[in-house]
């Protein structure tokens, strides 16, 4: 017995086109699955470095509130140009941000409005947000289409 399996084992030369063509659909099988998970995840982040920078924008106005109290507001473009350590090269690669986002000093937390431009969209937000509510924003929903609240 042991010598006809040796036999039959020495006689196998390598993998016949069927098993070949198991492997490819395999393959394919996983191809399509991971392929359109991988570009949600990808869009997931950009939503989250555009949700960061303004949250960093945020973070900066307090100094520069601090620094310049009798100012009501404050653009991110100045904040960028004050040296406060505003980080917004996400947006500021996409040649975005400008004067069209500010912040607003207010007694119960500085709000931030305004669009910017990133990942070829514009990020609208819709109402005044504080950084607590920009923070209840997921990800996922921190989209191109106008932004508000969660109520």
């Amino acid at each position: 017995m042991k010598k006809y399996l040796q036999n039959k084992l020495n006689n196998e030369k390598g993998m016949t086109l069927i098993e070949l063509l198991a492997v490819i659909v395999i393959i394919a099988i996983i191809a399509a699955i991971a392929i359109p998970s991988i570009g949600s995840i990808i869009e997931n982040s950009r939503n989250g470095a555009v949700k960061s920078d303004y949250q960093n924008a945020l973070s900066s106005a307090n100094i520069y509130f601090t620094e310049n109290p009798s100012e009501p507001t404050v653009s991110v473009s100045v904040l960028a140009g004050k040296g406060t350590g505003v980080t917004t090269s996400y947006l500021d690669d996409q040649g975005s941000l400008q004067d069209a986002v500010l912040i607003t000093k207010t007694k119960t937390g500085n709000t931030i409005s305004g669009s910017a431009i990133a990942n070829g969209k514009t990020y609208t937000l819709k109402s005044a947000l504080t950084n607590s509510q920009l923070s209840s924003i997921k990800n996922a929903d921190f989209t191109g289409a106008a932004i508000a609240p969660k109520s």
